[in-house]
């Protein structure tokens, strides 16, 4: 279990709040009602913006508080991703939505299989792009969905409240099949969090519109699913430096740009290095360790394969 490190009780979100209350009437963090938007409704246009703008401001700083743990759990996912694992993402409403987005640009971005990560949203697919009722109050569709898990796998679930019975049934079953279970949330009390073995909790405070957790909230969740999957991705070799070494070139702007990285990391002109990704099936790194190593495309990619795909390891032992 994960307590949140971040003090709450402290600040007040709603006019003359009192000890363990407050005067929203509203029992979770996330249906508290904010103060300095209350006039949002009257205000000019421009004002409107600016006052959601500077409660988006707050965001990044709530992020950066959970660092730490964050840390702890690309190191988790990236170890999992060495064992042969998967990472697999769960949440209902926004929250599902976010990881299923964050899923789906793994494999353009990394060169990585579909299956590598993928997301689950309360209510299948018709919960993608419609609401599904009940959806995220059903324990056995967590537990169904959950069935996907394995004991090398990472199960991630994500919830602005933290308290969705769904997502209770998908940490059950993960815990039956030995799944390592993270929770994302803003909420410092959320069920997900005493259930989780591993937890981040972004406490953004409360939203420009009350209990619309599609802004602020979503927001800090979609800045920790990045910093979850690329972290891990680096961590695993994908990038070198920080160069999209395994990008899939499947239009015009990305074929540009994978022979720029080719031509930065192997020192060669943009039109020879074109020339070698071509020869090399679109492949960044084959045909930067042709070019770095004098070889074919057969002899480039044994030696990938033998560096596990690493391109770093790869080029070190041309030195």
């Amino acid at each position: 279990m994960l307590i949140c490190p971040v003090k709450y009780s402290n600040t007040t979100f709603c006019s003359n709040e009192k000890k363990n209350n407050n005067s929203c009437g509203a029992k979770i963090i996330t249906e508290y009602r904010n103060q300095n938007t209350r006039d949002i409704d009257l205000l000019p246009t421009i004002d409107m913006i600016k006052k959601i703008n500077d409660e988006d401001k707050k965001v990044a700083l709530a992020v950066e508080k959970e660092i730490p743990n964050i840390a702890k759990a690309v190191d988790i996912i990236a170890e999992q991703f060495r064992k042969g694992g998967r990472l697999y993402y769960f949440g209902a409403g926004t929250s599902g939505r976010l990881g299923i987005l964050d899923a789906s640009e793994c494999p353009p971005t990394f060169g990585v299989k579909p299956d590598l990560v993928q997301g689950f949203i309360a209510g299948g697919e018709k919960a993608i792009r419609n609401a599904v009722e009940g959806a995220e109050d059903n324990y056995e569709f967590g537990q169904d969905d959950a069935k996907v898990l394995g004991k090398n796998d990472v199960c991630v679930v994500i919830s602005a409240s933290g308290n969705p019975k769904y997502l209770i049934g998908v940490l059950d079953k993960a815990k039956e099949r030995g799944a390592k279970t993270i929770a994302i949330t803003c909420n410092p009390k959320g069920k997900i969090l005493e259930e989780a073995d591993n937890g981040i909790c972004t406490i953004v405070g409360p939203e420009a519109i009350t209990g619309s957790s599609r802004m602020k909230a979503g927001t800090a969740q979609k800045m920790v699913l990045n910093m979850l999957s690329t972290g891990a991705m680096v961590k695993t070799g994908k990038t070198y430096e920080n160069l999209m070494i395994d990008v899939m070139p499947t239009n015009l702007k990305l074929r540009d740009r994978a022979s720029r990285i080719v031509s930065e990391i192997a020192d060669v002109d943009k039109e020879y290095a074109r020339n070698m990704l071509e020869n090399s099936d679109w492949k960044v790194k084959t045909a930067i360790t042709m070019i770095k190593g004098d070889m074919n495309k057969d002899e480039a990619n044994e030696l990938l394969e033998n560096n596990d795909g690493v391109l770093r390891k790869a080029l070190n032992t041309l030195v």
